[in-house]
Order: structure tokens, then sequence, then C-alpha cells
């Protein structure tokens, strides 16, 4: 163990004898002081780990001392032990940020504790969180070697992004690569069973499927239009489970969950297909024939998601919901600022759609900025400054201020991104789309396809078929499509980039939360 040095500061220090050399015998070295002053002047001149502090010493008090030792050293834990319970003077210690609050007359395994949850936590929680994973570790492999269904996959993905975010706070390196490889096998067996099941999902209405993409809107956020409140729609383009694990703290400071499930993304995985599905409630080759108006093919130089207010419009006027409804997206500050002015009159709208664009943003920026990729080399940092954007966003003003009012709140996302890392080789014509996650064209050629998931007749994917020998070719895991030309430039530029339009859990099952304010 680590020999920790504390500083105890009481005036009664004397009687306290008994207590020093019972932390002294666990090997933890202990300076002791009478009054304020002292334990100020030994701050300066001395490294102390932690500090016991007396609230009621005479001449400079208890409380008196903790704001001067915050004010020189902010990070110094400091524990206060004190004979009063009175609230006031609790409140007023924990507001200066105490680490933690000792009631005399106290006891060594109080005191033990104390330490330990402070000195220790790192240590006891890394061991801790490893052994318990360690436990995990083997269910986990045998459960989604089973033939599972899709509730149960939504469950492994919750668990491994859950051990992902426990073993991140701990930075157990060696635990880190378990769990990627355990990602890694988890997501080779999640592949089979996409390929075994989605085309069946598509074609034949009497098995058992989750909610896809284009179902979202009438299965679940058309019944609440029924209710009294408005209904706040958001969806940020590109959040990851795990994305949302990391911000959900902060929205639930000031809402509670109603509901919470996970569905799964249409393919392609990308916001042209999965996020017009939501809003139209089609899958693309009904929009293709149906919308044939505002759909914008994959061969089309126009803007692929122009059209999501009017795909909205005509998905209520199908469902015969006669709302007042609104459509926002939010891409820069200004625009999101501007959406905060208008708050108070959204509140009038029944319904109110409103799409963030930030997330998708960030990481085709990773892909094309060389800061960016230094700022976010890896998926700890991506959810970092997804957290960080959010704490900075117009987003958080919103849910801030919709928090005051009777409204209802849904947040989710059309698809998910992977970080790529393996190069697939695939030839195409020069009409073939530039995405590398998926591929669209005729005379697709490549090799090996357990590495990709293959739409040869699209109809069955319920996907637009533009010619008669239209195919669709999906990247799977955490593959990405490359062209033998220039092939080393294009790997290294890609390699290690976040991604999305192909087939993996992180793509695929995404977060759908009902939120409704605490107050």
């Amino acid at each position: 163990m680590q020999n920790y040095h504390i500083l105890w500061a009481d005036d009664e220090i004397d009687l306290l004898k008994p207590f020093v050399l019972f932390l002294e015998k666990k090997d933890y070295k202990v300076t002791t002081v009478n009054n304020g002053a002292d334990a100020l002047e030994k701050i300066e001149n001395q490294f102390f780990d932690l500090v016991f502090l007396d609230e009621n010493m005479p001449g400079m008090s208890g409380l008196e001392t903790l704001a001067q030792i915050k004010m020189k050293q902010p990070n110094l834990p400091v524990i206060m032990i004190t004979k009063s319970e009175e609230e006031h003077i609790m409140e007023e210690a924990i507001g200066s940020k105490i680490s933690d609050y000792l009631v005399k007359p106290i006891k060594t395994s109080q005191l033990l504790l104390a330490i330990k949850k402070i000195l220790d936590n790192k240590r006891l929680v890394s061991e801790k969180t490893t052994q318990n994973y360690q436990q995990e570790f083997r269910q986990l492999a045998m459960a989604y070697q089973d033939d599972i269904d899709h509730e149960q996959w939504a469950d492994i993905y919750k668990k491994l992004v859950f051990w992902e975010l426990e073993i991140e706070s701990t930075q157990n390196k060696d635990m880190f690569e378990v769990l990627d490889m355990q990602k890694s096998e988890a997501n080779n067996n999640f592949v089979r069973f996409i390929r075994e099941n989605y085309e069946n999902w598509l074609n034949n209405p009497d098995i058992d499927k989750p909610i896809l993409s284009h179902q979202l809107m009438r299965k679940k956020v058309f019944p609440y239009l029924k209710q009294t409140e408005p209904v706040f729609f958001i969806l940020i383009d590109n959040l990851r489970f795990d994305q949302w694990r990391v911000i959900e703290p902060l929205i639930l400071e000031i809402y509670k969950i109603e509901e919470e499930m996970m569905y799964y993304s249409i393919l392609p995985t990308t916001t042209s297909y999965a996020r017009n599905a939501i809003f139209s409630g089609m899958m693309p080759s009904d929009m293709a024939k149906y919308h044939a108006d505002i759909w914008v093919q994959e061969d089309d130089e126009d803007g692929k998601n122009l059209q999501e207010e009017e795909f909205l419009r005509r998905q209520l006027q199908k469902n015969r919901i006669n709302v007042k409804f609104s459509y926002h997206k939010v891409i820069t500050q200004a625009q999101g600022r501007a959406l905060l002015q208008q708050v108070n009159n959204l509140l009038s709208n029944q319904l109110n759609a409103i799409v963030f664009n930030f997330v998708d943003m960030l990481s085709h920026a990773r892909t094309d900025s060389d800061m960016i990729r230094e700022l976010m080399p890896d998926e700890s940092a991506y959810r970092s400054l997804t957290k960080s954007w959010f704490m900075h966003s117009p987003l958080k003003d919103l849910l801030e201020k919709l928090a005051e009012k009777q409204v209802r709140v849904i947040i989710t996302t059309d698809h998910g991104t992977i970080r790529v890392k393996k190069p697939f080789k695939i030839i195409g014509d020069k009409n073939v789309n530039t995405n590398l996650r998926y591929k669209q064209g005729k005379n697709l050629s490549f090799k090996d396809d357990d590495n990709v998931l293959v739409a040869n007749k699209p109809e069955r994917f319920m996907l637009p078929k533009i010619n008669v020998s239209t195919t669709y070719v999906f990247a799977t895991e955490d593959n990405f499509f490359a062209y033998p030309n220039n092939y080393n430039h294009y790997v290294s530029y890609y390699k290690d980039t976040f991604q999305h339009g192909g087939v993996s859990m992180e793509e695929i099952i995404l977060p759908f939360v009902v939120l409704i304010p605490k107050r």
C-alpha cells in the first residue's frame, strides 16, 4: 500500500492519540496540529494526501480553515469532523466541497472507511470492477453464441457498453484489451444474427422483430400525441448508445425517465436512409415509389435530407393525425440560439421535431481534420468530446428551458457509428457511391463474402433498385471499403476513423428515451 500522509487538525488532538496510533499501524503517516492557523502553515510547506479537520476549534473555525484550504489547494481532500449534527453546518461544509463528514464520537472503522473511500477508491474500484467483469465475461461469451432474439442482443450490447464505461473509469489497459476482443467477437455473432434475420423482419409480418426506423414514429411517438402535453421529439444525429450513457446523467438532473428502450436502425445505417425512414414512416423503396417528388436517389447530386419536414407532414396525414407541428434542424450555434428564442411559441404545437447534427459533424470532422484526430484518438475521447459538446450546447439550454414547462421530451438518434480498422477491397464503376461502409451500384466485385452482407435483391431489403443489376453491399464489424487504386494512401487516411452505413451493434442498436421534467 502507498504510504499516504494525513494532516489532522483538532484542538483536542491529544485525546485522539489512540486513533493516530491506529492509523500509523496501518502504515499511514499522520501529522497533528491543534488549530486552523497551524494547519494552513503545514499545508503551505508540506504535501498531504488528506486532511482531517475539526469543525469546532477556537480562533479560526473549521469552516473558516476549510475555506482557506480550498483557496490554496482546491483538490486537496478534506474530511470534516464535528460534534454537531446541525443541518446548516453540514450543508455549509458540503457546499465548501468537503470529501466526507464524520460525527463524534468516531470509531476506528468509520475512520478507515472514510480514508479508503478517498485515498484507495481508485484502486479498490479498479480491483472490484476487474473482478466483476471477469465473472461476467464468461456469461456474456456464452450468451451470444446461443440462438438469441433481438431483445437479448440489445441487452448484450447494453452490458458491453456498461463494462466499457466501468473499465474506462479504472484505466485498466489489460482489461480494455480483453473487453475489445469480446466486443469484436460479439459483433461477429451479431452480424450472423442480422444476416439470418433482417430480411425476414422486412418480409414476414408474423415473426417477432424489433421496432425498426420506419416504425418508430407510428409506434413510439404518435401515441403520445393523444395526450394534452406538447411533445418535443429530439433526434441527435449519429448518437451511439455509449454516447447517450455519458450525457444521460446530466439530463437526469432535471428529468426523469418515463420510458427507455432500444430500437434497430434499418440498412444502410446512414442519415439519408435511416433518418428519412423515421420521418416518412416508410422503407426507402416505398419512399422512392410513393414520394418520388421528394425522394432523392443515390446518384442524384441534391442533398439527401432536405425533405424531412415534408416527410413528417405526409406521415402524420397518412396516419390521420391532425395536429399542429414544427420541424427544426440545428447545425450551428446561431440556429440553436434562434430556436431557444422560439420555445414559448413552440409550446402551442402538439409535436415539435428537432434534429441536432453536431455528433455526426464531429465524426466527419475527425476524418477530415488532423487536429480533431488528435483530440479524438479513440472511443473514450469520442465520448468525452460528445459530453463536452452537450454541456455547452444549445441542446442542453433547450432541455433546461423545457424542464420548466409541462412537456414530454423524447430523445433518440437515427444510427450509430463504428471505428473502422480493417480495409476490404471492392471494385465498382464511377457511379458507385462513396460511403465507406456500404456500396450501391452495378458490377460490384469483391472477394470473401464473410466480411460483407450482400443484397443481390434490393427489393427484399426494401431498397430502391435503380437498374436491373443494382446490388447493395454492407461492410460488417469494423471493416471499411477501399479501392485497389491508391490503396495504401486510402487505407492510411481512413483507418481508425468513425464511419456508419454498415452492420455492427454500434450502428444498429439505438437508444430511445422518453423524459418528463422532475418538477
